[in-house]
């Protein structure tokens, strides 16, 4: 799925607390987090332009997409955060959020969520975020989350 959908995503379902956009960061998190660094290398240190093959991407862009896709480490450092401050740990669900919806929009081909490691390497073949049907179901539930969140807020400050 795109970083911004999961961006999105994380805001619409846990960014309605104390620390309200940070659940836009983590729902983005582990995107930035391989992609994004990968992106600034680009930028930095190379004058290529458009999409990179498969080949082209460096291992450590791979290394860092399963340490930021993996559901375990996810819960270890919200677990940890949660114990020195609970509310902000409430905005980082957006962080398994992404995870657990990049592992039904990736295909084994490009980029398998890696939802268990370092534990296991188990890969599931889901159905590309580009599908469009994917593609349009997530724009409208996303749309329909957030006129729940703008209807909910509006119900609760009427007197």
């Amino acid at each position: 799925m795109d970083t911004l959908s999961h961006a999105l995503w994380g805001k619409g379902l846990f960014g309605y607390r104390k620390y309200r956009w940070y659940s836009f960061l983590f729902g983005a998190l582990p995107d930035l987090f391989s992609f994004g660094i990968y992106f600034l290398y680009l930028l930095v240190f190379t004058t290529r332009g458009g999409r990179p093959s498969r080949s082209e991407i460096p291992e450590w862009v791979y290394s860092l997409y399963d340490i930021s896709h993996s559901l375990v480490i996810a819960s270890i450092i919200i677990f940890i955060v949660y114990k020195i401050n609970k509310e902000f740990a409430f905005p980082m669900l957006a962080w398994p959020a992404h995870i657990i919806l990049d592992f039904f929009t990736h295909s084994v081909e490009f980029f398998p969520t890696p939802i268990l490691w370092p534990i296991s390497d188990y890969q599931f073949d889901g159905i590309p975020w580009s599908n469009p049907i994917i593609f349009f179901t997530n724009v409208l539930l996303i749309f329909l989350l957030f006129i729940y969140r703008w209807k909910r807020t509006s119900s609760l400050k009427k007197p």
